[in-house]
């Protein structure tokens, strides 16, 4: 099977040399085309470092993280920018939605940097938006949507594209519970019929239930692991609920 993405040996620090924080500790692991990873962790893990480092928010102290056969710690410039655009979808807490545009025009502009035609882009924003409820809002602007809407949005922008990779970060953190299982069910259409790898960070087990695989991160390193396997969802839910139980009062907010 085909790596989308690999991790190999990756350190992350902050702060000063008399006060050094060591947000990741020596994480390696793999993710196989196809596949969707949930990483789980108490605040302060680093499973958000980690997720910042993925997609060259941040830069790693020390190792490599490679997607496709392109080492990333050492894209700079426009191949950088290159990679950001073709290669990755992004789902982000704070949304990073532009606030001088539309709903519609925020989810076009990643299509139109990759020179869609008007027609198409109309096409795929009208798909999106059926499938994630905002089609009510696509003529509003940021300040006139609640956070919810502002997700789905965020999402919807992430999703268009059809990126070999996606990442997200509580996707579902401001969603009521039909619009989180809507969004999680796309994911899931993405990932199986079209074969999208999907790298989601989430504090919440519902949500990480329906991903593949779930690699629990403790003190910046990988603490556990497991997969779904032919589990049904609920099976799955019920395995993760015990490993968070297993970990005690370092997961307590995963609950």
């Amino acid at each position: 099977m085909e790596n989308i993405l690999k991790i190999e040996k990756i350190e992350k620090y902050y702060g000063s040399r008399s006060s050094l924080t060591k947000a990741i500790d020596n994480i390696s692991f793999e993710v196989e085309k196809g596949e969707f990873v949930a990483i789980m962790g108490s605040s302060g893990s680093g499973k958000t470092t980690l997720l910042n480092c993925i997609s060259t928010i941040d830069k790693v102290t020390s190792g490599h993280i490679f997607v496709g056969d392109s080492d990333i710690t050492k894209l700079k410039g426009n191949a950088l920018n290159r990679f950001r655009r073709e290669e990755l979808g992004f789902i982000f807490q704070d949304f990073n939605l532009l606030d001088t545009l539309t709903a519609y025009e925020n989810i076009a502009l990643a299509l139109t940097i990759q020179n869609v035609s008007a027609e198409e882009i109309d096409k795929k924003i009208r798909k999106v938006a059926s499938d994630l409820d905002i089609e009510n809002v696509l003529k509003k602007y940021p300040y006139q949507m609640s956070g919810g809407q502002k997700q789905r949005v965020a999402s919807a922008r992430a999703i268009v594209t059809d990126p070999k990779l996606i990442l997200a970060d509580e996707p579902t953190g401001a969603l009521d519970s039909k619009s989180a299982r809507m969004l999680l069910e796309r994911f899931n259409y993405l990932n199986e019929n079209l074969s999208a790898t999907i790298l989601m960070v989430t504090h919440d087990a519902f949500t990480a239930s329906y991903a593949t695989r779930v690699l629990f991160i403790k003190d910046g390193k990988v603490f556990n692991e497991i997969r779904r396997g032919e589990d049904t969802r609920k099976e799955f839910f019920d395995k993760i609920i015990d490993v968070v139980t297993l970990l005690g009062g370092d997961l307590n907010d995963a609950l």
